[in-house]
This record gives C-alpha cells, structure tokens and sequence, in this order.
C-alpha cells in the first residue's frame, strides 16, 4: 500500500456523488412504480401541478423504467471504475486494487445505492415520486432516444419467444381491480364487511341480471281486474305492497298495475265506495323487462322512465317475475326492513353451527349474511345450487358436499327443495355468526 495521492480525494467525491445519483435512480424507480394512480389522479384534479408530472410519467412505465435502468448503470458502472481507479492509486498491485475496489463498491450500491433508497421509497411512495417527478421528467426526455431503441430491441427479442408485451391479455378489468382493492383493505381492518358489501354492491350492477335479484311470478301479488270491485280493492289494501299487477283472463295476461296511491284517492272520491271506482281507469301501463338485463342496464331505464317497477318477462314473453327499484339499491345498500323484520328471510342460524335456509333463498344474500362466498353463476337460489351440483331432484335426508360446505334436504314439495340444512364442512359443529345486511 502507498501514499494516498493528491488526486484521490477528488475521484471519492465524484464516487459519493455517483453513489447519490444511484439512490436516487433506485428510489425513483420504486416510487415511480409503487405510487397510487388513483391518488395521483385526485391531486392532480385538485391543482396539484407535480402530481400531473407524475401522471405523465407513470402513464408510459416502459419508457420511464427504461430511462431509469439507462441512467442507474451507467453512474454505478461509473461509480465502479473510478473506484478501481482510486484503489490503483491506493494499493501497489493492480489485483489487491481491482479486488477492494469490487467488494467496497458492491457494499456500498448495495446499501447506500439500492436497498437504503428503495426502502425509503416504499415507505413512502407518493410523497417522494412527487419530489422525484420534476427531475425524473427531464431524465426521461434525455435517454428518450436511448430508450426507444432499447424498447424496440426488448419487444423484437421477446417476440421471438411468443410474447408480445405491446398486446394486453385483458383479464382484469378497473372493476376486478377495484374489488380486490376492496377485498383486501376489508381483510386489512380498514372497511368494515357493511362498507365492503356497499362498494362490491355498486360494482356488481352491470354483472347481475334482473332474473338473479327478482321476485318470482309464484311469490307475486296479482289481482284479477275481472273481480268486483269491493273484492279487488279489499285483496288490494291487504297485500302491502305498493304496485300491484292486474291482469285478465290468465295471469300470464297483464293487462295493467294498480297503484295504491290511485286507489286511495279514487276512494276518497268515492267517498268510500268501492263500488264507485273503476279499476280499469286507475291502471298505468304495465312496463315488461328481459330476464337477461342487467341491474346497472335497469336502474338506468327506471331513471329515464321514473318506473319504480317492471315485469320481468324470459324469450318467449311469458312472465318470470318482477322487480323493482328496491330491489336493485337493496343489491347495494343490503336488505331494507324495518325493525321488526329479519335481515334476509329464510335464514336460520342453528347452535351447532349450522344453518338452516329456505330452498328459494338466493344465494347472493345467503353469501351476504353469512359473509360466505358461494357459487352463483349457475344458479340463482340455494336449491338451485343443490340441484345444479348433484345433477338431481335430491329426497329429504340426502347430503351433499362441495365448496366446503355440507347441504343436507330437510323439506321438499313436489319436485321443489323447500329447506335445506347448511353446515361449513371447515366450522362443523361451531356457532355460526349471523351477520346483518
């Protein structure tokens, strides 16, 4: 070893200063990287003029990647020859100087120029991609060149093997994005299951059809418009529910829908005699729905035609349902009942862990109360579900198992499963937890 010549110190100053300019590369890359789009896309909009140059930046992450890859090898590939340099002029033999200069350095990129910077960055990733972006900016316009050709190099190499990264495969949509978003935050302790189930709700409208969320035509209130009037008004005012379908001859022959707002002030009229009021005057148009629209598709019709109501009609035009306004906000916000009233009807927690359910319980609010996450692209119902799994009618007693739970029939009318039992296979014997929606 020798005396440190003059011009040492010079060349460590220039490798600190390359060892900086390597940190700020890595932790660039990672804020970069790591930044909230969604974050920076509300900053921006709110006047926030670094945001915006992150947004530019991050909107071509190839381009951004490539300058950032460029410009960090070139100042370590710097940073390590001027440090064999400075050891050469440290050290007497060249290997001694070549081998210390390769262990400091790599000591040193790796701590000060990689993992210290990186660290930092993902700790905080917004904070410094905007402190980074201004700089970074012009950093990418430099090496643009350099980048181009490096870009066109990669994708025609990858090519050769079959893989085109200019083509996206499209598997995942902004929805699935946001509900894995949603899944996660909830797992983290961040949403409650109630926030959760309101956000998954809203992104759900435009996958769920009208037939998957209506009230089948054998649940639905209808009146005979051919009935005398005191016998109709009578069926009317008992049946709770607001709108009521009248049809005539078969109640496959909706003719109109009653409104009880209609009938209350045409008795009032009347002066209480319902045998002053003509039913068929008080009809509104009935409005007839596909069974395959969606709900965002319906919400949005029931807005333009202020409808709170629709039939629900399959191919053929015969009548599968009906569903209203209620409806579709209940698939967001969770069932509205008052305070009397059961959160989802037919649900029926027992102590050993089991539940027992109703046959037409569909399987959305089952997974809803339950916080459970079964099946419902085949079937709409929870018997439905049954019967599509086992590829049968099943009889009472008979047990079935799949996607961890075990479904035993309790009840069956006809060819209808009425009540069936439900145990998770994993909980078997635990109280279940009944979760309000």
């Amino acid at each position: 070893m020798t005396d440190v010549e003059p011009g040492a110190l010079p060349i460590a100053g220039i490798i600190v200063i390359l060892l900086m300019m390597s940190a700020f590369f890595s932790g660039s890359e990672t804020a970069l990287t790591a930044t909230s789009r969604a974050r920076m896309h509300k900053l921006e909009g709110d006047g926030d003029r670094r945001a915006a140059r992150v947004n530019r930046l991050i909107c071509d992450r190839e381009r951004l990647i490539g300058a950032i890859l460029i410009g960090n090898n070139i100042v370590n590939t710097l940073a390590a020859t001027l440090a064999s340099v400075l050891f050469l002029k440290i050290f007497d033999g060249a290997g001694a100087a070549i081998a210390a200069a390769t262990a400091v350095m790599t000591i040193l990129i790796v701590i000060f120029g990689e993992v210290a910077p990186k660290t930092a960055a993902i700790a905080r990733p917004d904070q410094v991609a905007l402190l980074v972006a201004p700089a970074m900016r012009w950093i990418v316009q430099i090496f643009a060149p350099a980048t181009a050709v490096l870009r066109l190099v990669i994708r025609g190499g990858l090519s050769l093997v079959g893989l085109n990264v200019a083509k996206t495969d499209g598997l995942f949509t902004a929805a699935d994005e946001l509900r894995g978003a949603i899944d996660l935050h909830h797992e983290e302790g961040a949403f409650d299951k109630g926030a959760r189930d309101l956000f998954r709700g809203a992104l759900d409208l435009d996958e769920i059809r009208v037939e998957e969320v209506m009230v089948h035509r054998k649940s639905i209130d209808m009146l005979d418009i051919d009935d005398k009037p005191a016998a109709l008004i009578s069926s009317a005012l008992k049946s709770g529910h607001t709108r009521l379908p009248l049809f005539k001859d078969s109640p496959e022959n909706i003719v109109g829908v009653l409104h009880a707002k209609d009938l209350l002030s045409a008795l009032w009229e009347a002066e209480g005699d319902p045998a002053k009021v003509k039913i068929a005057d008080l009809a509104r148009p009935p409005y007839f729905t596909p069974e395959t629209t969606t709900l965002a598709g319906q919400l949005d019709v029931f807005k333009r035609r202020q409808e709170h109501f629709a039939l629900v009609v399959d191919e053929y035009g015969s009548i599968m349902g009906l569903v209203t306004l209620e409806d579709i906000i209940e698939e967001i916000v969770g069932e509205i009942e008052d305070e009397h009233d059961r959160p989802v009807q037919g649900v029926r927690p027992q102590s050993d862990g089991s539940i027992n359910v109703d046959g037409q319980v569909t399987i959305r609010d089952l997974n809803r109360a339950m916080d459970w996450s079964l099946p419902d692209d085949e079937a709409v119902t929870i018997a439905g579900l049954v019967i599509h799994e086992s590829q049968s009618i099943p009889d009472v007693g008979q047990t079935f198992s799949f996607h961890g739970f075990r479904f035993r029939i309790l009840r069956r009318r006809r060819n209808q499963i009425t009540a069936i039992k439900v145990t998770p296979i994993e909980t078997a014997g635990a109280p279940v937890e009944y979760k309000d929606i």
